[in-house]
């Protein structure tokens, strides 16, 4: 079963640091008038990755990438609430192998200056700019579904209705509505040569909460989810080909039964045409690279993306290691397990996740500077 989003950040990150970070005073509305003037960046660069029946291709050529996903890039202490340990970007991005992909968190909050609440691209800006010195591609998340690390707020179904219209103010982290953080967001990084694409929410999920208890045994699925989310996408994904009219939008699903993606949900909604390219996160640690079932299962998805013409992007795995199984083991396992999703059709492996201070003396998902897997990205990551 895929594990839920709160776990598999807390593994990854400093939790004693990144809890007391997180520390607000709750959301309330500001009137839209407040909101910040901000200034276009550079005019849309050409696209660099495209996206086919065959899979992705970079500048041109097949491309098959391997990577890391990387949520705390953009911690920036001095700054932002952050996320994480603050990483070395130079040294990040000049040890990624050539031709990798790199997916972190974009939230609003990374540019919102803690104190002030001045917009402030400066960290993020940062990111970019380590990844075009050495040539390396990124993925950018704008939102996360259950609001960690950025406005702390689990998105129900009328978010995905007009919620993300509103400004939802949370001091020190969201000043704007997630509309105009999108426009913001697309229109000031559009110009980098290293954006491979744009995914608006990592794991999106309409569904309803229980009161404040939005576990998963506490939430349920509205009959209208997958009308719901494809009509977000469409909306969403406009605004960014407004903005961006070149570049690849990724849907970013966990891929299994989650609301409004469940059977052939999956197809509905990812037949949209501001869809280019599909996910699948992958937790499950069993061994089987075609993990889940018949209805839901990577084997599934990976037949509805064919018939749809859209490549679809293990954007998420991960494997245990630390205390629990060693880095050598984890090594092993994991090759097999992308090697096997790579036979079966996939477009990619991002590893889950990078951390600048791995726990070696916990079980996580902590992948340190010198992981073995950093040479596993290396191996499997191809161009032409």
């Amino acid at each position: 079963m895929v594990a839920l989003p709160r776990v598999r950040i807390l593994a990854a990150l400093a939790a004693t640091a990144l809890l007391a970070a997180c520390a607000h005073s709750g959301p309330h509305s500001v009137a839209t008038t407040s909101l910040p003037q901000v200034v276009m960046g550079a005019p849309s660069a050409p696209a660099a990755v495209t996206a086919g029946p065959a899979g992705l291709r970079l500048h041109g050529q097949p491309w098959w990438p391997g990577g890391f996903n990387a949520p705390q890039l953009a911690t920036d202490y001095a700054v932002n609430f952050g996320c994480g340990a603050e990483v070395d970007l130079d040294a990040f991005f000049r040890k990624l192998p050539a031709n990798s992909l790199t997916r972190f968190s974009l939230f609003q909050a990374f540019v919102v200056n803690k104190d002030t609440e001045a917009v402030n691209f400066k960290p993020a800006d940062a990111v970019f700019a380590a990844a075009e010195k050495y040539g390396r591609m990124v993925l950018p998340v704008l939102a996360a579904q259950t609001g960690d690390c950025g406005d702390e707020m689990f998105k129900q179904r009328q978010w995905y209705v007009d919620g993300w219209t509103k400004v939802n103010h949370v001091p020190g982290r969201s000043i704007m509505s997630f509309r105009d953080w999108v426009r913001t967001a697309v229109g000031h990084w559009r110009g980098s040569p290293s954006l491979a694409g744009w995914e608006l929410v990592g794991e999106p999920e309409p569904s309803n909460c229980d009161g404040s208890r939005c576990d998963l045994r506490h939430r349920t699925c509205p009959s209208d989810a997958a009308t719901v989310l494809r009509t977000f996408m469409e909306q969403a994904g406009k605004l960014v080909r407004e903005e961006d009219p070149r570049r690849l939008i990724f849907a970013g699903y966990v891929g299994g039964s989650q609301c409004g993606i469940a059977g052939d949900n999956f197809a509905q909604v990812s037949a949209s045409p501001l869809i280019d390219a599909v996910e699948f996160h992958d937790y499950t640690e069993d061994g089987n690279p075609l993990p889940g079932d018949a209805a839901n299962g990577l084997a599934r998805r990976l037949d509805q993306a064919r018939q749809l013409g859209k490549p679809l992007l293990v954007a998420e795995i991960g494997e245990y290691a630390g205390s629990c199984d060693s880095l050598d083991n984890r090594r092993e396992i994991m090759g097999r397990r992308i090697s096997g999703q790579r036979r079966a059709g996939t477009a990619g492996a991002l590893i889950w996740a990078f951390v600048p201070d791995p726990r070696q003396d916990q079980c996580t998902y902590d992948v340190g500077p010198e992981d073995p897997l950093w040479s596993l990205v290396a191996d499997t990551t191809t161009l032409g």
